[in-house]
């Protein structure tokens, strides 16, 4: 890689639009065989669109299926916005595969906030009837599951609890180890939606585990073989060397395939030190962070269960996706604006998920009413007291009380 891609790598804002531009500029004039990818072609592309709506403006066969004809007409103005995302939105922090597709991935979170938008204005019942309309088997209500009822550790039980789902946690919790980068805040997540399980297990039945599925096949087994293998791969492009070259510059068959395949793999990598007890902003950031990733969890399995949406259905691994590729780019947005001070503007990825997760929040708040008549026990609420108290405490400890502070630095320093 030449040395001005190398001092474009290392940029100090990459959130910059500019100099984002200018990357992909070099690069493409680095590497020749990838070069059409890299330049602008949106009058290309407004043509080709152009001709396609003409010819569907012109097949007589669009008139004779009324229901058909809505679906294909909804599908197409998701597949124009989507191209106008593509073309025209602003860049990210990341440009591998290719810039375009994380402004589609930018696109796709915009019509999900747009549809939770929609959802948020209807009744319980429209909103059920709306998610009824993209597959005709939901608006269905769900039975209720209890994983709590056979709680003898033994080979059956532990057996019986054992599925294709084992594998999806594991997954997903890998995909949290690369996203958050650091182990002691993977695990603190991973401890604290068990807790939050024992928390709401009064509200959702399948929330009531048996204590070994709680702590050794959700935390040590699943959690900790996806966190483990996650960080892995953290520390495995923390260390590669990267040096780029062209298609065209590599000599060999294989060496190009190999190049072909690295296409998919990022092209920096920055590892993550959230310095949670650095200061108090890092304090309340990490703290912010933690809950919305909690409240993302939360969220799947609420509106599951007020939508009528069967955990099998693929609807449930169609938002998980979604919302494990924006949170690619808005946690590295989001550690941008908190680490480095040139960094001015919050950045739009993280702006969009955090507006996201709110508002699937607040529909849970608002079709939750009526649903859930038995009130939190009191040993959660006595929890919950303390430990809110708790994370109070340690930050007005740390940080409020600077002649405690001054003293203790004063006595690290001797």
């Amino acid at each position: 890689m030449s040395a001005e891609i190398s001092q474009l790598v290392n940029i100090k804002d990459p959130l910059n639009a500019r100099s984002l531009q200018v990357q992909q500029s070099s690069y493409a004039e680095n590497d020749p065989a990838t070069e059409f990818f890299y330049r602008p072609r949106t009058l290309s592309v407004l043509a080709a669109m152009l001709i396609a709506l003409v010819y569907v403006a012109m097949n007589p066969d669009t008139e004779e299926d009324t229901s058909a004809n809505f679906k294909k007409g909804f599908s197409a103005s998701i597949c124009f916005f989507l191209l106008f995302a593509m073309l025209q939105f602003r860049d990210g922090p990341f440009i591998r595969p290719h810039p375009a597709f994380w402004r589609i991935v930018m696109g796709l979170g915009v019509l999900y906030q747009t549809f939770l938008v929609f959802l948020l204005f209807q009744s319980k019942k429209d909103a059920r009837y709306s998610i009824s309309l993209i597959d005709p088997n939901l608006g269905v209500p769900l039975p209720e599951r209890s994983y709590a009822e056979s709680c003898e550790l033994t080979y059956q039980n532990v057996k019986d609890q054992i599925d294709v789902f084992v594998i999806y946690h594991s997954i997903g919790w890998y995909a949290k180890a690369v996203v958050i980068r650091d182990y002691w805040f993977c695990w603190v997540l991973s401890v604290m939606f068990e807790i939050m399980e024992y928390s709401l297990q009064h509200q959702l039945p399948n929330f009531a585990e048996c204590w070994w599925d709680h702590w050794i096949l959700d935390v040590i087994l699943c959690n900790w073989l996806g966190l483990y293998l996650g960080m892995k791969t953290c520390e495995y492009f923390e260390m590669k060397h990267y040096s780029w070259r062209g298609i065209k510059e590599i000599p060999t068959i294989r060496g190009m395939v190999k190049r072909t395949v690295w296409q998919f793999t990022p092209h920096s990598w920055t590892k993550f030190e959230w310095g949670t007890t650095k200061n108090f902003k890092n304090y309340m950031a990490v703290i912010g962070l933690l809950f919305l990733y909690l409240q993302g969890e939360l969220n799947a399995f609420y509106l599951k269960y007020l939508l009528w949406i069967p955990s099998t259905h693929p609807l449930n691994s169609y938002r998980a996706t979604l919302l494990c590729f924006c949170c690619f780019p808005a946690t590295r947005e989001a550690y941008q604006y908190l680490t480095d001070k040139n960094c001015k503007r919050f950045g739009p990825q993280a702006w969009l998920i955090i507006a996201t997760i709110m508002t699937e929040s607040v529909i849970c708040l608002k079709f939750a009413q009526g649903e859930f008549p038995n009130p939190a026990p009191t040993s959660v609420k006595i929890f919950w007291f303390l430990f809110i108290s708790a994370l109070v405490g340690y930050a007005i400890w740390q940080f409020g009380l600077p002649e405690l502070n001054k003293d203790k630095k004063e006595t690290k320093e001797e």
